[in-house]
């Protein structure tokens, strides 16, 4: 008897203390699990020297916060400049200053209008009193906001009928809780302006409401999603396994597994986000897998006749080696992520490695002693399903030239769609229809303005410059050459202040709507300028303290990650060649996106090469055999190439998903790899030609196979019915990876194997 079946044996003698003993080990780790705390501020997702998000706080630092707020107010016909519709913006004007934490209300109404009077400057909202105005006045404010560049496209749609109340916030050490606030007071304040205005619509964007948005999405997965997805897998295993008995084991380990990752996270305090969020479902695949592989051997050992500790004996003597290496394999993949230039991706990556360090102790200890005082018996399906997978290896090995040559060149074909794959996100796009963020933001980009925005500061190279004649010609022509730009549908410049400035001192002469030629009267313009705006409608969100740099906005219409990055690559060409040192890259939220997906995918190139490289290593020393070590690469990394093809071909663009999508992958593939190898060359070194190991491992481990398949394949794809995209594209790419890793395992890892050993079979 080999240490194994003596280890095995002792599990066995002694199974309810096992039993009972990780029972205690699991609910002493699961007693963490509340610690847990859930995050959906965006900023977790950069490490802190990311460099977009290093000149993203530098912008912060230098005017205001960024998290913001803006409310659209539409009419059904006509236009927003009537007495009614502008009492109704004037009203919320005023009701959103007292949302929590709000620190500037920019809307319509309260925008600080200048003129001259006389000799005077005239600062005050455009709209006071609105149930007062007569139509001329009306008329004159429609003229007025239509006509000016920094209302038009911002505050109100080019075509009158929608109107924007745009609100900053500024939040200190709890964003995601002071974003429930928030939204909280938002919606008992648009109540009662839907309540007072009933014949008017109200949308809201911005990235407060998008955070509470992600909230949402990841709380319905979680809980309405992830039970479904254990129902189905339970149902598959209870259907393909033919054993109540076996599917109550698969069921524990499952439990014990997610429960014990989960609870030590909480102990640990980890913080978890919507990207981290997926590791309790992964943890559940990674624990099927083992626990799944060792069963089936156990159920096919009694159907042929073996008592119940005999079967346990001989599944883990089978099994407890492909087991080992499977886990170390997916533990090393998945601390691949730890190259992410993310940080949830590392939360990700290291509890799933500790998920599935649990999920093989307990495979290892924990399930064979649970087995052993189940009621199991084999059910005859597993003897009809070792008659078809032995026809089906016959089939495998008659035709072996012909399904390489038929796998490679499907392959091919599907492979050819990988340079297709454009990686990027667009935020907006996280979440469908169903969820009102969504509805809102399209109605928006749709009727009022787009919601993404690149961000510059320009430089006039010291302090007060910023009112020299030649600095303004420079901001003058860089915002004009933005708004020739397609997509763009606003540009918010300080020239076009100054412009207005100069034709308010000369008596609102529209010919002198252009840039002051003296700077000591452009300093004195804006000096009374600034004396003259109300409180709350300052300019520090434009202008730096000292003077020396301003801020411009630029706001993009339905862009993707790809088209913000090629509209700044763009906006670069031009500054170096007509005004060097004005402008470096753009910043913004949408821009530390927009290289994100790139970043990380680059990042981690670097590591997941690495265990590439690794894994082969290791699979090479412990198969004794650098053939077999290359020969495992195709099947391992082929499934994954595969699906990017098809995805590429299909749909063409990837995010954040990806960099998951890989990990999880190739952890499966590799599993399953692993499982069949090691069968194949147990057989061989017993003596076994290559047909009958082939035979074999179909025999020992192919049921195993596609059992484990068509269950995660099933569980995935329940995701498919989520509402966020990083959700359901996940789940349909897992699921495709896993069927073709089944394929390649089944039909191209055999065909490998006949044609490298066919020499000494």
């Amino acid at each position: 008897m080999g240490r194994l079946d003596r280890y095995t044996s002792a599990l066995l003698r002694h199974r309810w203390w096992v039993v009972g003993l990780a029972t205690l080990a699991m609910l002493a780790m699961s007693a963490g699990a509340p610690r847990l705390t859930v995050s959906n501020d965006y900023r977790i997702l950069f490490s802190e020297d990311n460099p977009q998000l290093m000149a993203f706080d530098a912008l912060e630092a230098t005017y205001t916060e960024s998290y913001n707020l803006l409310i659209a107010v539409a009419v059904q016909e006509g236009s927003v400049f009537t007495q009614a519709t502008l009492d109704a913006v004037e009203t919320l004007t005023e009701a959103v200053w007292q949302l929590p934490y709000s620190s500037r209300v920019t809307s319509l109404t309260n925008y600080s209008h200048s003129e001259a009077h006389g000799d005077d400057l005239v600062v005050a909202p455009l709209v006071e009193d609105a149930l007062s105005m007569e139509a001329a006045a009306l008329e004159r404010v429609e003229a007025i906001a239509l006509g000016d560049a920094d209302i038009a496209g911002r505050l109100v749609s080019r075509d009158g009928r929608v109107a924007a109340v745009v609100v900053d916030f500024v939040l200190a050490e709890n964003p995601d809780q002071q974003v429930i606030e928030i939204t909280d007071a938002l919606q008992e304040t648009l109540g009662h302006a839907r309540a007072s205005h009933p014949g008017l619509g109200y949308y809201t964007t911005g990235f407060v409401v998008q955070n509470r948005a992600f909230s949402q999405a990841t709380q319905d997965d979680l809980e309405t999603l992830l039970p479904i997805v254990f129902v189905v897998i339970v149902g598959f295993a209870v259907l393909l396994l033919r054993s109540v008995a076996g599917t109550v084991a698969i069921v524990a380990i499952v439990m014990f597994a997610v429960n014990s990752t989960m609870g030590t996270a909480g102990w640990s305090g980890v913080l978890i986000s919507p990207t981290s969020s997926g590791i309790p479902v992964i943890v559940m695949v990674i624990a099927i897998a083992d626990s799944i592989h060792i069963i089936s051997n156990v159920l096919q050992g009694l159907q042929r006749g073996l008592d119940k500790q005999a079967a346990i004996l001989e599944s883990m003597r089978i099994n407890a080696y492909p087991v080992f290496l499977t886990s170390l394999t997916t533990a090393i993949g998945f601390l691949t992520l730890n190259t992410s230039d993310s940080p949830p991706f590392h939360v990700l990556g290291n509890w799933v490695a500790f998920g599935v360090l649990c999920a093989f102790v307990y495979s290892m200890t924990f399930l064979p002693a649970l087995l052993s005082v189940l009621p199991l018996r084999g059910a005859r399906t597993q003897a009809r399903g070792g008659v078809l997978l032995e026809g089906f290896a016959d089939f495998v090995i008659t035709r072996y030239k012909a399904l390489f040559w038929g796998v490679a060149l499907v392959a091919a074909i599907l492979i050819t769609g990988v340079p297709r794959i454009e990686l990027g996100d667009n935020l907006t796009e996280f979440f469908d229809q169903r969820y009102e963020f969504r509805r809102d933001a399209d109605f928006i980009t749709a009727n009022l303005t787009g919601l993404d925005k690149l961000e510059y500061s320009l430089q006039s190279g010291r302090d007060g410059g910023i009112t020299d004649p030649a600095y303004l010609r420079k901001v003058e022509a860089f915002a004009e050459w933005y708004r020739t730009q397609p997509g763009v549908t606003h540009v918010q410049a300080f020239s076009d202040i100054m412009k207005r400035l100069n034709k308010n001192m000369h008596g609102d002469d529209p010919g002198f709507a252009r840039l002051p030629e003296d700077a000591e009267l452009a300093a004195q313009y804006l000096l009374l300028y600034e004396l003259s705006i109300p409180f709350g409608s300052d300019l520090n969100d434009r202008i730096d303290v000292a003077k020396s740099a301003t801020r411009m906005s630029v706001t993009i219409e339905n862009a993707s990650s790809r088209d913000l990055r090629e509209m700044d690559a763009r906006a670069q060409v031009w500054l170096q060649a007509e005004s060097p040192g004005l402008a470096g890259e753009a910043s913004g939220i949408s821009m530390m996106f927009a290289h994100m997906s790139d970043r990380n995918v680059s990042s981690m190139m670097v590591g997941i090469i690495g265990a590439m490289a690794l894994i082969s290593l290791l699979l090479i020393v412990v198969f004794r055999s650098v053939r077999i070590g290359l020969i495992s690469l195709l099947p391992n990394f082929i499934p994954a190439l595969m699906s990017f093809g098809l995805w590429g071909h299909l749909v063409g663009q990837i995010g954040l998903v990806s960099s998951v999508v890989i990990a999880i992958s190739f952890g499966i593939v590799v599993d399953d790899t692993i499982h069949f190898l090691s069968k194949y060359l147990k057989a061989r070194r017993e003596g076994e030609a290559a047909p009958e190991s082939i035979r074999y491992a179909f025999r020992t481990t192919g049921q195993a196979l596609w059992v484990t398949t068509v269950v995660l394949a099933a569980g995935f794809l329940v995701f498919t019915a989520s509402g966020f995209q990083l959700s359901w594209v996940l789940g349909l790419m897992v699921a495709i990876t896993v069927g073709f890793a089944l394929a390649a395992d089944f039909l191209l890892l055999p065909a490998l194997l006949m044609l490298a050993d066919r020499k000494t079979s």
